[in-house]
């Protein structure tokens, strides 16, 4: 996969810092999501466009996973952080304890792309979070496709 030169952010996550954000979430990453943060954290594709529920939509840039100190402009992209901004926005159930959806990605507009683990909390399936439909515990989203490699490969420019 290519990059915008200069858009991944460092430090890059390690495994340590990757395996603290599954336990605070309290889901596991896929294995192939993993791969690809640990070495495009962040990053801006130059392949960004996707079709699903029948609109094209772009990738503004993925979200990163940093230690977040409040020292980095760049912790805004932090998912982390934009997790903490959705709130009740991105939750299903206000009594679960742990992450259904998980953003991964800022589109362009305002929605997100999110690892779904509302049914599955073993294999998320990949989705998109419409922001303007959403609202506090009734998110909106619409299947892109069942795993993220899925959805790495359908990525065009």
């Amino acid at each position: 996969m290519e990059f915008k030169d200069g858009s991944i952010i460092y430090p890059l996550p390690d495994d340590t810092l990757l395996f603290e954000k599954e336990s605070k979430w309290r889901i596991k990453l896929p294995d192939s999501y993993k791969d690809f943060i640990k070495k495009y954290n962040g990053g801006i594709p130059i392949k960004d466009s996707f079709k699903c529920n029948n609109h094209m939509y772009a990738i503004d840039r993925f979200l990163c996973t940093l230690q977040v100190t409040g020292e980095r402009e760049d912790e805004y992209y932090d998912i982390g952080v934009v997790r903490t901004q959705l709130e009740e926005r991105i939750v299903f159930d206000e009594d679960l304890v742990g992450t259904e959806l998980l953003p991964i990605a800022v589109l362009f507009a305002g929605d997100f792309v999110c690892l779904d683990y509302s049914k599955n909390g073993e294999e998320p399936t990949v989705c998109v979070w419409n922001h303007e439909e959403s609202s506090d515990l009734n998110p909106v989203t619409y299947m892109i496709n069942s795993s993220f490699e899925g959805f790495l490969n359908m990525l065009t420019e």
